[in-house]
């Protein structure tokens, strides 16, 4: 990453101390460790070498952020909730259990806001402010009608972006596809994917494989599933590469989501009869059935699948009922092959 965007980043949250300007200044004034290559070596191992010195500059560029996100500093202000809109970059998608946000937010009726939101004037619309993180704190503030303490901090897009990824990156409740829906709202926006990497703390694998996603998924159908926490990235990767390619899955998709489950349905489940309207679950086998005779005598149980038939003894009478079976079958194989003769035309 270049300096000046550095620059911006730390100017915009006014926060740089003097230790950490000093520290910047000494880490330009030492010498490179990186070793000089030595002579011989394939062409590939500077490029790997570049790499890898890529994004050892992105880690560093993160922390440096998170250091001054985390620092806090400025002068804390009480805002009106309502002058405060959400950021322009969601990264949550709605909980499908509103339990875990009332606790959160008696927690703040009964104990007050100990850490105070972050906002920027809204870029377009005066006497209003934009949240740069925070939003579950100003949405409880809101609901309980007071009050919401607040940094406000000058900012560019560019940086509330980062910022707003930094301060997600330690939170360990996002999901895989709240991550990649943020990754993809970062895409949109023009955020160069170094930048994507530093706010996520994701490598490039990791952002081709998000993309491969809301590439193919569109993000109204990502945000009628919801936050899936139990479906990983192997599942929705399943998922892109069944819709890929193929439009009129997407029109499926749609379609079973516009038919609302039970009340307790979870977005989890939600996932899955996306998965299935387009790609129907295997059949798998079902639970046995007894056999009994005409006294209600158990001989044992049938088991079936789509490509087996399983029958289980029961006692001595399921045995001797297993060797009649057994002795029926040639019987069996005649008549089924008479059956299919006659229904020749």
């Amino acid at each position: 990453m270049s300096k000046s965007p550095r620059k911006s980043i730390v100017a915009s949250f006014g926060l740089l101390s003097a230790e950490l300007e000093s520290d910047q200044a000494a880490d330009q004034q030492q010498p490179s460790q990186t070793p000089a290559p030595v002579p011989g070596n394939r062409v590939g191992a500077g490029v790997i070498g570049a790499a890898h010195r890529a994004i050892d500059d992105i880690r560093t560029e993160r922390d440096r952020l998170k250091a001054i996100v985390e620092s806090g500093g400025g002068a804390v202000r009480e805002l009106d909730p309502s002058l405060i809109d959400p950021s322009p970059y969601p990264d949550r998608l709605p909980d499908d259990d509103a339990t875990n946000f009332e606790v959160f937010k008696r927690s703040i009726e009964t104990e007050g806001q100990k850490v105070p939101v972050q906002v920027r004037k809204h870029p377009s619309s005066p006497g209003r402010y934009q949240i740069v993180y925070g939003h579950r704190r100003w949405l409880a503030a809101m609901q309980l009608k007071r009050s919401v303490r607040a940094l406000e901090v000058e900012i560019s897009d560019l940086d509330l972006v980062l910022a707003q990824g930094i301060e997600n990156a330690g939170r360990q409740d996002l999901t895989w596809i709240e991550r990649a829906l943020f990754a993809s709202r970062m895409d949109e926006a023009g955020i160069k994917p170094r930048h994507i990497y530093a706010a996520l703390s994701i490598e490039d694998a990791e952002l081709a494989r998000m993309r491969n996603v809301y590439r193919v998924v569109p993000a109204d159908i990502i945000e009628a599933i919801g936050r899936a926490p139990k479906i990983g990235r192997p599942r929705w990767l399943d998922l892109a590469k069944t819709v890929a390619g193929d439009p009129d899955t997407l029109d499926a998709i749609r379609a079973a989501l516009d038919r609302k489950g039970s009340a307790a349905e979870t977005s989890d489940q939600r996932f899955q009869r996306a998965l299935n309207a387009i790609k129907p679950a295997p059949t798998g086998r079902r639970e046995p059935t007894p056999i009994t005779d005409n006294s209600g005598t158990k001989l044992g149980a049938l088991s079936i699948s789509s490509k087996e038939v399983r029958i289980s003894a029961e006692g001595a009478l399921g045995i001797e009922f297993l060797k009649f079976v057994e002795a029926e079958i040639p019987a069996l194989t005649e008549r089924f092959a008479s059956l299919r003769e006659n229904e020749k035309p």
